[in-house]
């Protein structure tokens, strides 16, 4: 078998309504510390339309597996207000890391799934959201690189003994 999605699924992606209470749950079960990034601006393609939103991002470990927190902060219709329409707050997303994004992306249009979401180009950080037949998810394709690598160990080493202090953490501006 030759599978669409590249190796393992490196992050699972929650979408919220309100960030800090969130993560204030998840430091209570022993999840962190958490990086945060407020106001991001992802200019990105929704459903194929041009779609700018504004974001705050977390992310933490447990073990090796990366939690990721999306909290639109903007009321532009997106695949983060669709999903909380549809479903509310809670998992959205699996995320796979590619090595040959371009190659990925093929194999998912060979197999017929939708692209529902896309961008990084302008912040060197290439990722598609695409809708497997399965139903149970949104599956996110991210391109592999040395930023991404780099983060994700700075996230991964923090949880490692984390002994509860220093929570969140800013990332950026």
């Amino acid at each position: 078998m030759n599978p669409i999605l590249p190796g393992v699924v490196r992050q699972i992606g929650y979408v919220v309504t309100d960030l800090d209470a969130v993560i204030e749950g998840w430091v209570a079960m022993g999840i962190g510390p958490w990086f945060v990034m407020r106001g991001l601006q992802q200019n990105v393609t929704y459903r194929g339309e041009p779609c700018s939103v504004t974001l705050s991002l977390a992310w933490a470990n447990s073990g090796d597996m990366q939690i990721e927190l999306i909290n639109q902060t903007d009321d532009t219709p997106s695949i983060y207000t669709e999903f909380l329409e549809i479903h509310g707050e809670g998992f959205n997303q699996l995320c796979w890391w590619t090595d040959d994004f371009d190659t990925t992306m093929a194999a998912v249009a060979d197999a017929g799934w939708p692209v529902v979401w896309a961008g990084g180009e302008d912040q060197g950080q290439r990722y598609a959201y695409v809708e497997p037949p399965t139903g149970a998810a949104i599956a996110e394709i991210t391109a592999r690189t040395d930023a991404l690598v780099g983060m994700a160990e700075l996230v991964r080493s923090a949880a490692v003994d984390w002994d509860g202090s220093d929570p969140i953490r800013k990332l950026g501006g």
